[in-house]
């Protein structure tokens, strides 16, 4: 936040809640990260990246816009895919009004299709967002949004390059205009509702990710065990990797720890530079087998436990 910023009065402060939901990978928290300037929501190629309902809070002109960065919408197979999916309908449905984001290189899949054709349930207003478009002809373009025009009535229709920044400064207007009269919900200065070991957590999964690709499996997880704020400025934070069989372990670690120490080198850079201070960060890796069946696991995550 720039130290120029002037918070403006009460009477003409605007604010709103918008849900942010497509299919995995469609750029949603990419999206999220650009609009509120920093780093809220982790980005990774792996499916399903973002497990939990997370809010990333920006300020454009005198309005508040608390973005609500939800988890892909696909078929659910597992009791965990399950409650993903539960959780960002439910998101879009506490919002004032909802972006649909599609990837326009993919277009009309199954995943987006199923997608529109739920829509009608939210009773929102509904800006259709498709991304990337500095991957495809404008052509391809056009006739995408005519596709997905003629399946849903979108309120409105924007084309951007969340990567790029392509676009994004006109959905800001659109977004700062369309927010209701009313106070802002956060500080000026707060640019997520998350917790900061949560974040931190997050941050590391990332780089868990990015670092091992399709080698782990999905169901692997990162808790933050202690925070420890130095009386020099610097952190000491405590993490686990949990993995959910004994085999894995070696995975994470690499030959001669080199895996995790590159892991933890990636989290420890990004860490101290969002947080702007000197951060000692420790990693361990332990097992947790069938967390995903443990209710405790999905009540740390923000996720409801499917009993089915």
């Amino acid at each position: 936040m720039s130290d120029e910023f002037v918070t403006p009065p009460i009477a003409d402060m605007r604010c709103g809640f918008v849900a942010v939901i497509g299919a995995p990978n469609a750029g949603k928290s990419t999206l999220i990260n650009h609009m509120v300037g920093s780093k809220v929501a982790i980005v990774s190629h792996k499916v399903q990246t973002t497990r939990s309902t997370l809010r990333g809070i920006a300020i454009f002109g005198n309005s508040q816009v608390i973005f609500i960065d939800t988890p892909g919408i696909f078929a659910p197979k597992r009791r965990l895919d399950r409650a993903m999916v539960k959780q960002a309908w439910s998101g879009a449905g506490d919002a004032d009004f909802v972006m649909l984001l599609v990837d326009a290189r993919k277009g009309i899949d199954d995943e987006t299709r199923a997608i529109v054709e739920g829509l009608s349930e939210l009773k929102r207003d509904i800006f259709l967002i498709l991304n990337k478009i500095d991957l495809v002809e404008r052509e391809s373009l056009l006739k995408l949004t005519e596709d997905l025009a003629a399946m849903y009535q979108f309120k409105d229709v924007f084309m951007i390059s969340a990567l790029k920044g392509d676009g994004v400064d006109d959905l800001k207007k659109h977004l700062e205009e369309n927010s209701q009269p009313g106070p802002w919900h956060y500080p000026p200065d707060q640019i997520s509702d998350a917790p900061k070991y949560f974040i931190a957590a997050e941050i590391t999964r990332e780089k868990l990710f990015l670092r091992l690709h399709d080698e782990l499996p999905y169901a692997s997880t990162v808790e933050t065990e202690t925070w420890e704020d130095k009386a020099d400025g610097s952190i000491r934070i405590e993490q686990v990797i949990y993995v959910i069989r004994d085999s894995q372990k070696p995975i994470v670690i690499g030959k001669n720890g080199q895996t995790i120490r590159a892991i933890g080198s990636d989290a420890r850079t990004e860490l101290s530079e969002i947080l702007g201070c000197k951060v000692h960060l420790f990693l361990f890796v332990k097992v947790r087998g069938k967390w995903g069946d443990d209710p405790a696991r999905y009540r740390a995550m923000g996720l409801d436990f499917p009993r089915e």
